[in-house]
């Protein structure tokens, strides 16, 4: 009877296994549309590279990313949802850990929070951003976990404010469960191990959320390409005005969604103006650290000399926690520097004196940009002293090859490194150029000339080298001469215009909501400053932040 009653069991579990995938298969949240009046309607547009070809991508299917946690976002009633939105829609993380310790809010209903504002944007072809393109399928749990752990007193006394907040990763950042492809079809099954920021997050508590969109290769691909396209997960758009604004790139995922407020934070990586770009054209802050202060071991590069990952968020406050959460040495990147730079993690809470300020603003910008010339008289009056000043004049030849050889010789360490050889077919900048010419519609319908040049590049090692110190000097000549002379704080510029002198001096930038257009396009204002001051730039940007209150929700994203 015994051995009867167990065959039943097995048999009626395996029915039942066998129903509930069943029941998982009919789950359809999302069907491909026909994108082609969108991409008709934007033929015609200004901006030749927002000329799209398409916009929905034709190899993610986002059922795929979307279905595994359908039933725990549909737990969250829409009541709750709305009694949920004053304690963390556009919140900074000290006051949402406050309704934490407060009991208002629990981290599980924190994370549903965010995945609610997700699915009902991203699964809706009017109102999707293109931006998630994958989720950590075990975040709810995790988020429980917390929950119990504070329940039982087991969470630790000591918390980075970081802890239990949902964090989204620009998908260039390797990530343990999660696929990490660069945008690139040929990275679609790179499964890969934490990089050691990521490392450094989940040590101090932060919940991945999941992974966002980019620019292909971090928009080293194409010339003259839409920024935000990536073959894997489409055209990213912008909140603020789809289909009208650039994302900026080519961390543009990581823009648009904080943007959008579907996580607490992201993280973006900069080689030139890829964070400062899609931070000012999404309206949150964003910087773009020194080199060496972030690692960059595990994330798909561009260049060992310029590349860096860096925070982005709706506030100064938040910028500085999610800097301060990824920090550390790490004895496999070069560049990694072992000195602790104190002040980074308090930064926000304590702003800079506007009186004490000396600034420096560029005379030209004065003239020809109306926000600026507004910004810069607001900031007089408000006790800043502002130096106008005229750069010098320096050389920036042979950026290109560093960007080229650099990718040449470093992707090739990271897929031998990071990727596993039965995932990932490619091995060399070679390989993926041969790959996509294999289905050029679908792999780089805007081409790979960028990719090409790569190969076509003929500079030499000792030619680089000399680029490379060239470039530091000329970069840091470009605002250490106005800064040395008149012994200024950082300098002040708009959006990532000097991105590039930034990147080759390797000085950290941070940018922060500056205003709206007439079109309602956003802009930002830029302060840089030297080599590890992102303390001292972070409690200047407070300052701004507190004075100036501009950052306003896009419409159409704030219920």
């Amino acid at each position: 009877m015994k051995k009867i009653l167990g065959i039943i069991t097995i048999v009626l579990l395996s029915a039942c296994k066998e129903k509930q995938n069943s029941m998982k298969e009919e789950i359809v949240l999302w069907s491909p549309y026909n994108d082609s009046v969108e991409v008709a309607a934007n033929a015609d547009h200004e901006i030749e590279r927002m000329q799209y070809k398409l916009i929905q991508s034709k190899i993610l299917d986002k059922n795929e990313v979307f279905v595994p946690l359908y039933s725990e976002v549909t737990k969250l009633s829409e009541e709750r949802y709305h009694a949920l939105a004053p304690m963390i829609l556009e919140q900074n993380i000290f006051t949402i850990r406050d309704h934490i310790e407060k009991e208002a809010l629990t981290y599980e209903e924190l994370v549903l929070f965010f995945l609610h504002r997700i699915y009902k944007y991203e699964l809706n072809n009017t109102t999707t951003l293109n931006t998630v393109i994958s989720l950590n399928a075990q975040i709810v749990d995790q988020a429980r976990e917390l929950d119990e752990d504070r329940k039982m007193g087991r969470s630790p006394k000591i918390k980075h404010p970081i802890y239990g907040m949902p964090i989204l990763l620009k998908d260039n950042i390797n990530t343990a469960g999660m696929k990490t492809t660069a945008g690139s079809i040929a990275l679609m099954d790179n499964e890969v191990g934490d990089a050691f920021i990521v490392s450094n997050l989940k040590k101090n508590g932060a919940l991945i959320l999941g992974k966002v969109n980019l620019s292909e290769w971090a928009y080293f691909l194409c010339s003259g390409c839409p920024v935000g396209y990536s073959a894997y997960g489409g055209q990213t758009l912008n909140p603020y005005g789809r289909r009208i604004f650039e994302t900026g790139g080519s961390s543009s995922g990581s823009g648009t969604s904080i943007a959008a407020n579907y996580a607490v934070a992201a993280v973006g990586t900069e080689t030139s103006g890829s964070i400062l770009s899609p931070s000012s054209q999404n309206s949150i802050v964003g910087l773009k650290p020194t080199i060496g202060l972030l690692s960059r071991t595990g994330i798909v590069p561009i260049s060992s000399t310029l590349d860096t990952p860096g925070p982005m968020t709706k506030n100064v406050v938040d910028n500085a926690i999610l800097l301060s959460a990824m920090l550390g040495h790490d004895a496999q990147d070069s560049a990694s520097v072992q000195k602790d730079f104190p002040g980074i993690l308090s930064a926000g809470l304590h702003p800079e004196n506007l009186s004490e300020m000396r600034l420096g603003a560029f005379a030209e910008l004065i003239k020809t940009d109306s926000m600026y010339r507004t910004t810069i008289e607001n900031l007089k009056r408000a006790g800043a002293q502002i130096v106008e000043f005229t750069p010098p004049d320096v050389k920036m030849d042979g950026f290109l090859s560093i960007l080229n050889i650099d990718m040449r010789n470093d992707l090739p360490k990271y897929l031998k490194n990071h990727s596993r050889p039965k995932k990932v077919k490619v091995g060399s900048v070679e390989d993926v150029i041969h790959f996509n010419n294999l289905d050029t519609n679908v792999r780089v319908p805007y081409g790979q000339s960028l990719f090409e040049g790569i190969i076509a590049d003929t500079t030499s090692k000792e030619k680089l080298r000399e680029i490379k110190a060239n470039l530091e000097k000329n970069g840091r000549l470009f605002f250490d001469t106005a800064m040395d002379s008149h012994n200024l704080d950082a300098i002040l510029s708009i959006n990532n215009y000097h991105a590039g002198y930034a990147a080759v001096a390797k000085y950290p930038a941070l940018t922060v909501p500056m205003g709206y257009k007439p079109t309602g396009e956003p802009i930002s204002l830029t302060f840089i400053g030297k080599q590890f001051s992102e303390a001292h730039l972070l409690r200047m940007g407070k300052a701004f932040e507190n004075n100036f209150k501009v950052r306003l929700m896009p419409k159409g994203y704030g219920e």
